[in-house]
């Protein structure tokens, strides 16, 4: 029998009050919350999951009232002249889209080089073929548009894991059941506060990197280019690593085809690097020439992009929020 003295009700009554512990524990509970979601949906038949997974992408849809009003200013400044009745289409099917990616990832564990090509087709692959075997490294431009989880994954699965850079997630414990859904067949992952090291090594070692650069930026990690007709601060990054190590930049997406009924992981012939001697001239302008090849997708496939994020909430000095 244990003689260690019952600890006082106050002094739990303490540390349950103390925020680090009730963030813990609100963190455990989340992930309590998500597991078996995960779990279940992974054990389904894909249709079946794929039909739950959009289900819920609606639900939030419904619920999220923020989310869709954030959506929708977006979807006003990038399409100024489209009806709001479009505009609210749009926003539905980019929740679609999130429910259907979200069905993927809790399947990744049966997935299998065998069975990949009937979720995922290549288009394009020879201009990462012709990247790859310049031996300097290849950076994949991409962006939180389609299934951006399901493309390192899949690309794996053919023989060809990546790097990926990323913020990890706020709760730990998911994020530690994510990284190890991402890394199940070789992929890294690189962590977005700590990357150009990283960076540099995977380029000398001639690697691949996967880095989404559609997200709002601060100063100096980002600089403002045009992004649907407004300055966006966006992350810089990519060109500086790319004009350092002459890395080829290929565009990578993977979007839903709904005449395929599978998702296209399509690669593009590399960027072409703008280099006039101006170091810092070259950053920006390169920045924008890649920032117009994902405008040019989300044009392409506007109900697949992730509207609900606020792109331009880092504002040029003296101008007003947008939000």
């Amino acid at each position: 029998m244990s003689t260690t003295p019952a600890r006082p009700v106050t002094q739990l009554a303490s540390r349950c009050l103390d925020p680090l512990h009730s963030g813990t524990v609100r963190k455990r509970l989340e992930y309590a919350l998500v597991w078996p979601w995960i779990k279940i949906l992974g054990l389904l038949p894909r249709p079946v999951a794929r039909a739950i997974g959009i289900t819920l992408g609606l639900a939030v849809y419904a619920v999220h009232r923020r989310l869709r009003r954030v959506a929708m200013r977006n979807l006003a400044l990038a399409f100024p002249e489209m009806p709001p009745r479009e505009r609210r289409r749009l926003v539905r099917g980019e929740f679609i889209s999130l429910g259907r990616q979200l069905a993927e990832v809790c399947l990744f564990p049966r997935y299998t080089r065998e069975n990949i090509s009937r979720i995922v087709v290549y288009d394009g692959f020879e201009n990462f073929e012709r990247a790859y075997a310049r031996g300097k490294g290849v950076l994949f431009l991409t962006a939180h548009l389609g299934a951006w989880e399901l493309s390192a994954f899949a690309h794996s699965l053919q023989g060809h894991p990546l790097s990926i850079v990323m913020r990890s997630l706020d709760n730990p414990y998911i994020d530690d059941l994510l990284h190890r859904y991402r890394t199940m067949h070789g992929n890294r992952t690189v962590d977005k506060d700590d990357s150009v090291r990283g960076l540099l090594s995977a380029m000398r070692a001639g690697e691949t990197v996967g880095i989404l650069m559609d997200t709002n930026m601060t100063p100096p990690q980002g600089v403002f280019v045009d992004f649907f007709g407004f300055p966006a601060c966006t992350a810089s990054g990519l060109a500086r690593i790319a004009l350092r190590t002459d890395a080829a930049v290929v565009p990578g997406f993977t979007v839903w085809d709904s005449r395929l009924r599978k998702y296209i992981l399509r690669f593009d012939p590399a960027v072409e690097l703008i280099r006039t001697g101006d170091d810092r001239a070259d950053i920006v302008a390169n920045t924008a020439k890649f920032t117009r090849v994902i405008e040019d997708f989300i044009r392409r496939y506007p109900d697949q992009w992730l509207w609900v994020h606020r792109r331009w909430k880092t504002r040029p000095p003296g101008q007003p929020p947008l939000y």
